[in-house]
């Protein structure tokens, strides 16, 4: 008897041996894959040496370069500035004019740091500095129909219980496909404090509004005291339930996440930050930093990527910058599909390239790292979560699954009901 009990357990144990193995070789070879794919941690070192020829470029400190403000006031978008610093030739020059004369640009010292000498096809130069293929007309200024969804200043509302207040066009980086160009204007400009007022009012007499997203242009481009304020504001409101900040900070200009803005952000829970980190080499140690302050303050931090083609649209890359994202607190929320704005439909890639990045993550890595797909419908009429089809066939009785490895199985639409067998007999009735 107790062979037989040995050897049932040692069949188990060897069919437990061979689906660990089936798994490791998974994982190896996405490691494998990973390992050829650079972060801002592993390229530390090149970034410093681009630091210090932008800071003696500028004529700027060590104590200059940690200042955010400094930062802002010392903004590349000048195109004989940029291609000074990178090296880029008459015919990219003049390419970066033209386009700026169209849509506006802007790089702060810190990304632009991140650029190596041979940048072409690097992710960091391709999000930041303008490209000839925006010129192209196709696509919309406002896809999503958004000034038609302003009940108040500043406001847009596409959903029942939420809300954004946009505070600001500002940001450190005028990213390429940015979905909002059409705000940048010529210049920087923050939303009269009367307007703000007035959205804020409308907040409190709409008590069905629950969750406000404070955005822009960069929320966190605001300074300490005028963030409090409307931070205050909101606060106070009772049917306001949680406040979020849009802000891309983090990832282009960390120095501004300072020990005081943290201070203003700890006092008026509970505060949610989603951010955008599109590609590992964003992760660099002032970023981890910058998060590490925030998730202390206890700030709950999120990252609404966006599905870029040349930038991060392969499993992955994908993969390694949500991985990446999780090791400093962020947790992946959305993957964006790219949204139609005039002149980035260079960036936009297929949604079948999506939902292959979906599959190559559900169930390959943790659930914490699988983001949800996202399309936005046109015309402002909401967001839609897009994911591979794991229902293959529904029927009264019985629903076809397939498991992440293509696996099928027939489960159960509702479980068989066996109530007759617990019914009380006629004898049990009258007794």
């Amino acid at each position: 008897m107790r062979m037989r009990e040995k050897k049932a357990v040692d069949d188990i144990r060897q069919q437990a041996l061979i689906r660990a193995e089936q798994l490791s070789r998974d994982a190896l070879s996405y490691m494998r894959e990973a390992e050829a794919v650079e972060t801002g941690l592993t390229t530390y070192e090149r970034a410093k040496v681009r630091k210090q020829q932008i800071l003696d470029y500028l004529g700027g400190s060590l104590q200059d370069w940690d200042d955010w403000r400094w930062q802002l006031r010392n903004r590349i978008k000048d195109a004989g500035v940029l291609a000074d610093i990178l090296g880029m030739g008459e015919v990219e020059k003049k390419r970066v004019e033209k386009v700026g004369k169209l849509f506006r640009w802007a790089i702060s010292p810190y990304y632009l740091s991140l650029v190596p000498d041979d940048y072409h096809n690097n992710p960091i130069f391709r999000q930041a500095v303008p490209d000839i293929r925006e010129l192209d007309e196709g696509g919309s200024l406002d896809p999503m129909n958004e000034a038609l969804t302003s009940p108040a200043p500043c406001v847009t509302r596409r959903y029942p219980d939420r809300l954004i207040i946009n505070v600001t066009n500002q940001c450190a980086m005028f990213c390429r496909h940015c979905q909002r160009r059409r705000n940048i204007g010529e210049k920087d400009r923050h939303a009269k404090s009367s307007d703000i007022a007035e959205a804020i009012a409308y907040v409190a007499e709409n008590r069905e509004i629950r969750d406000v997203l404070i955005t822009g242009g960069d929320a966190l481009l605001l300074s300490d005291q005028h963030l409090e304020w409307i931070l205050g504001e909101l606060h106070r409101i009772p049917h306001v339930e949680i406040k979020r900040i849009g802000t891309r900070t983090p990832v282009t200009l960390p120095q501004r996440v300072t020990p005081e803005l943290c201070e203003v952000l700890r006092r008026y829970p509970p505060i949610y930050i989603n951010t955008q980190f599109n590609h590992p080499l964003e992760v660099t140690p002032e970023a981890r930093d910058a998060c590490s302050r925030l998730a202390d303050a206890g700030v709950v931090l999120g990252n609404q990527a966006v599905l870029l083609k040349g930038i991060n649209d392969s499993p992955t890359v994908m993969r390694k910058l949500n991985h990446e994202l999780l090791r400093i607190r962020v947790r992946p929320y959305y993957i964006f599909h790219a949204k139609d704005v005039r002149g980035t439909r260079h960036w936009q890639t297929s949604i079948c390239t999506g939902l292959s990045i979906m599959e190559s993550l559900r169930g390959h890595t943790s659930g914490l790292a699988v983001p949800t797909y996202i399309l936005n419908a046109p015309g402002g009429y909401g967001k839609i979560p897009v994911m591979p089809n794991y229902i293959l066939d529904m029927q009264e009785d019985v629903v076809t699954l397939r498991t992440w490895e293509g696996r099928v199985f027939e489960v159960y639409n509702q479980p068989p009901s066996n109530e007759e067998e617990f019914l009380p007999d006629q004898d049990e009735m009258t007794g």
